[in-house]
C-alpha cells in the first residue's frame, strides 16, 4: 500500500498573482484576470482571455518554460534541501489538442531545468491528460515516495489555451465564451506547484485519491446522456480509500470552466452520493478567476486548498478536488489538513 503523503509547500504563476500569496488572495476576493486579447472572437470584436502578465512577452515554449518554472521556484523557496532531490513531474495538455502550447514536453522538460538551474531527477516524467492530470501525478507521486526512489516529488502544471491553434478550434467548435453564446469558456493560461514528500506531523495530506473515465464524455459520438457514473466512479475511489461518506466532505474545489457540461456532471455525481443530513458544502473553482488553465488546474487547486488550510479561511476539512478532460478521464482526490 502506498504511504501517506503530505504537501509541504506550493507555487503559482497566475493571471491575478504571480504567487501563490497574491494568486490566493485575488481568487479570494473574487478578483479576475479577464481582458481584451489579440484573438478575434465569432462576431469580429475582440476575444475575452486571461493572460499571465509576465514582465516581458516571451511566446510559445520559452513562455511556457518560464510560467512552470516560476512555480517551481517558489515551492522550493519554502524548502530549500528538497532542490536536486525532488523528482519532477510534468502535467501538460492532451498530446493530441489542437494549439499545443508545447508539443516537445521533453525538450520542455530540458528547458525548464535550465530556467529553474536544477537538473531533473531521474524519477521525472511527463503526464499529458489535459486537466485531470494532476490526479495521475498525485498516484505516481505516491508510488514513488512509497518506494524510496526520492525523497520529494514536485508537481507541475503549465497550459495555455492562447494558442492561434487552440482559439481556432475551439471558435469553430462553439466552445468558447462569447456575446453570442454564453454556454463556453474563457480561455487562459497558468502554472503550479506543489512539493509532495512522505507523511510530516502536519501539513495537507491526501488521503484518498480515485480516477475513472465517463462514457458519455463531452464530444462522445454515441450521443450518450451524462449520468456522471465517471467522476462518481472517481469520487466513490477516493473516498472508500479515506474511509468516510460524501457528507462528511467540508467542502469542494472544481475545475469548472464555465460550460454546462461540467456543472452538471459534478452536481450528479455529488447528488448520488449524499446519503444523510450534512452542512452545506461549498464549491470553488479556480475558473472563476482564471478561465480554462487546463493541465495547471489540479496543482492549482492544492494550492488553492493549502493556502486556505494555512491561513485558516477554508470552508471546511476535508476537501474534495476534482478535474475532468473533454474525453472522458476524471480525477478525485481527498485532501485535510493536520494541525498534529
Amino acid at each position: 500500500m502506498s504511504v501517506p503523503i503530505d504537501i509541504v509547500s506550493v507555487g503559482m504563476v497566475t493571471a491575478v498573482g504571480l504567487d501563490t500569496p497574491s494568486a490566493c488572495a485575488a481568487m479570494r476576493a473574487r478578483l479576475d484576470g479577464f481582458q481584451e486579447t489579440r484573438f478575434l472572437g465569432s462576431g469580429g470584436g475582440w476575444l475575452i482571455g486571461a493572460p499571465v502578465p509576465l514582465p516581458r512577452n516571451w511566446i510559445g515554449e520559452k513562455r511556457i518554460a518560464h510560467l512552470a518554472a516560476g512555480s517551481i521556484c517558489e515551492a522550493f523557496e519554502a524548502v530549500p534541501q528538497a532542490r536536486g532531490q525532488a523528482a519532477l513531474i510534468l502535467c501538460l495538455a492532451e498530446e493530441d489538442r489542437p494549439g499545443r502550447p508545447a508539443p516537445d514536453g521533453v525538450r520542455l522538460l530540458g528547458r525548464i531545468a535550465e530556467i529553474v538551474e536544477s537538473q531533473p531527477h531521474g524519477r521525472s516524467r511527463i503526464i499529458a491528460h489535459g486537466r485531470p492530470s494532476g490526479h495521475v501525478a498525485l498516484e505516481q507521486a505516491r508510488r514513488i515516495l512509497s518506494a524510496g526512489e526520492a525523497p520529494y516529488v514536485m508537481i507541475v502544471g503549465v497550459d495555455s489555451y492562447l494558442t492561434a491553434g487552440a482559439i481556432a478550434r475551439y471558435l469553430a467548435d462553439n466552445r468558447l465564451l462569447t456575446p453570442d453564446n454564453p454556454n463556453g469558456f474563457i480561455p487562459g493560461e497558468a502554472a503550479a506547484a506543489v512539493l509532495c514528500t512522505r507523511s510530516q506531523s502536519s501539513g495537507l495530506r491526501l488521503f484518498g485519491l480515485g480516477l475513472a473515465r465517463e462514457r458519455a464524455y463531452i464530444y462522445n459520438s454515441d450521443d450518450l446522456p451524462l449520468r456522471g457514473d465517471g467522476m462518481m466512479s472517481a469520487y466513490r475511489e477516493a473516498l472508500d480509500e479515506t474511509g468516510i461518506e460524501m457528507n462528511r466532505l467540508g467542502y469542494r474545489i472544481s475545475d469548472l470552466i464555465g460550460e454546462q457540461y461540467w456543472f452538471k456532471q459534478s452536481a450528479l455525481a455529488s447528488l448520488r452520493l449524499v446519503r444523510g443530513a450534512h452542512e452545506f458544502q461549498d464549491i470553488w473553482s479556480p475558473a472563476e478567476s482564471l478561465g480554462n488553465v487546463g493541465a495547471a488546474v489540479v496543482p492549482l487547486m492544492v494550492g488553492m486548498a493549502f493556502t486556505a488550510a494555512r491561513k485558516a479561511y477554508a470552508a471546511g476539512n476535508p476537501v474534495l478536488i476534482e478535474a475532468s478532460n473533454d474525453f472522458g478521464a476524471c480525477g478525485a482526490a481527498i485532501m485535510a489538513a493536520r494541525t498534529a
